[in-house]
């Protein structure tokens, strides 16, 4: 009997201990459980060459609960909007939302990120979002050396999240799910990328992992829905489907006014998520413009909510859900993927072209193999929208620079028998 009732007595210790671990016991994580937060502000986590040439120290503040004895806390990276040419880690925005869930339990971080671009267009874009996925990358691996050395901020380092608002999350989205350089070699040359220091960059604490659990993407989008694999980690997006500077389904992101280059927004992320079988949330804002959680409480709160849910279930607890994901508005339409030899390939083509040098700085030369005469040319941005359409009836063309401007192109060839090919071509 004795040996029952202390085995027992051992069971229920044991089952104590369990619960006791719950990530969600007493409301944290879920509820603000705590009233206070304490902000460490310009940490530095890394430096690196802007567009302009001239150095940055990469700086973060960082919000913890007041008070919070939890020796693995999840942390959640936050970069702020600007269209990749203005913003800065204080933003109203990023300010709200790391008090918010730092409240809840959670570390919440918010960076600084190289900004800036000129010309304003597609390739100066792309090496923008590239700039700022890696000084996020370099914020990520100040928090894996700190857990390996000084253990100053008790992160649990299998709980890293990473978000964003606009820009912020156009970071997120491609740090997340941009992992192979020939996904970027569409818009920029291998020789661009790498003086950029390629997909990791050199942004700060070298050789620790870059690895994230979960993102939160608040009216983001991401280069090409395709690069979002099998495997990949889980999604939250809010996005208004009414959005005229970021896409809620495929369309040309706005910069300053200008059409700059074709996303995938947050309703074509959840499609393929949904049908490759990635965990995501989506809540669509009905009729609404961009970031409009951005000075309005309550779309705010909305977002919080809802953030709340995708993160306590992330975390597996089962509490009440505060905000349920809703309808998505209309179909979305997953398009043919051209990247990493889907799509279109010129081994492929029925006619075959040579362009050359292709990227350039003024011109490139197009001719068709076999001494086949080009009929005609179209040249056409990245949304679509038609830059030039040429006679041309000669076999061999020259596209001047200096007639479209700096960007990444798709020219469409025809030849005098009326087959076609198709190639990008790109200006530096």
């Amino acid at each position: 009997m004795k040996k029952i009732y202390y085995l027992t007595l051992a069971f229920i210790g044991i089952l104590g201990s369990a619960q006791a671990q719950t990530p969600c016991d007493n409301g944290r994580y879920y509820t603000e459980l705590f009233p206070n937060v304490t902000i460490t502000n310009g940490v530095q986590f890394g430096s690196n060459t802007t567009w302009t040439g001239a150095n940055m120290n990469l700086t973060m503040d960082i919000y913890e609960p007041t008070g919070d004895t939890e020796t693995a806390r999840p942390l959640i990276i936050w970069a702020h909007g600007g269209s990749f040419i203005a913003g800065s880690r204080t933003d109203g925005d990023v300010v709200a939302l790391a008090n918010a869930f730092a409240k809840k339990g959670f570390v919440c971080v918010s960076i600084d990120y190289r900004v800036g671009m000129f010309p304003i267009d597609s390739v100066n874009a792309v090496k923008a979002v590239v700039r700022a996925t890696q000084d996020m990358k370099a914020s990520i691996r100040y928090f894996y050396k700190d857990k390996q050395t000084a253990n100053t901020y008790k992160i649990d380092t299998n709980n890293i999240i990473i978000g964003g608002s606009s820009a912020g999350a156009v970071t997120a989205l491609h740090l997340a799910y941009l992992d192979k350089d020939c996904e970027v070699e569409q818009y920029i040359s291998n020789a661009d990328l790498n003086a950029m220091g390629g997909l990791e960059g050199t942004s700060g604490s070298p050789g620790y992992s870059t690895n994230v659990h979960a993102v939160i993407n608040l009216c983001g989008a991401l280069a090409s829905y395709g690069w979002m694999e099998p495997g990949d980690v889980p999604l939250c997006s809010l996005h208004g489907d009414n959005d005229g500077t970021v896409p809620y389904f495929t369309d040309v992101a706005v910069v300053a006014g200008f059409n700059v280059i074709q996303l995938d927004g947050s309703r074509i992320l959840n499609e393929q998520a949904n049908a490759i079988g990635i965990q995501n949330n989506f809540y669509t804002h009905y009729g609404a413009g961009h970031a409009v959680y951005a000075g309005n409480a309550a779309y705010m709160d909305t977002t919080i909510n809802f953030v709340t849910d995708f993160l306590v279930d992330h975390l597996s607890c089962s509490e009440s859900i505060l905000q349920p994901d809703n309808t998505p508005t209309g179909a979305a339409v997953l398009y043919p993927l051209t990247y990493c030899g889907l799509g279109i390939n010129e081994n492929e083509m029925v006619v075959k072209a040579n362009i050359f040098p292709n990227p350039s700085d003024d011109f490139v030369t197009v001719q068709l193999e076999g001494n086949a005469e080009i009929q005609s040319l179209e040249i056409l941005d990245l949304s679509g929208r038609n830059i030039q359409s040429i006679n041309v009836n000669a076999p061999e063309y020259i596209i001047q620079k200096n007639g479209i401007g700096s960007g990444v192109y798709i020219v469409k060839i025809t030849d005098s028998n009326g087959r076609s090919a198709t190639s990008r071509v790109v200006f530096n």
